[in-house]
């Protein structure tokens, strides 16, 4: 039996490989999304109840399609809809005057 002694430079070569491979895997699957989503998955996307998603519906904020019985939600409109109603943050509200001397 035969014994293979490993290095910190082996270990730091591994940890180089195991990282870039993670990093390919992670930039592939976010890359691969569902073009359409059913009310469940945005639903857990949005954090939001049914009666929340059903209201959204109702008053025109979300667009769907609905085949069968079925409600579909373009993803990329979901996206659109998250970036149109994005608040910028104001930078004061971390620099209180009466913090500052």
């Amino acid at each position: 039996m035969a014994i293979e002694v490993i290095t910190r430079e082996d270990l730091n070569e591994f940890r180089t490989l195991l990282l870039a491979d993670l990093k390919e895997l992670l930039q592939t699957k976010t890359q691969i999304t569902k073009q359409w989503l059913k009310s469940n998955e945005v639903r857990k996307l949005l954090n939001i109840s049914p009666g929340t998603l059903q209201n959204l519906r109702v008053n025109g904020t979300i667009t769907y399609t609905k085949i069968g019985g079925i409600l579909y939600y373009s993803n990329s409109d979901l996206e659109k809809l998250l970036e149109s109603n994005k608040v910028e943050a104001t930078p004061n509200l971390f620099n209180p005057k009466w913090l500052v001397g």
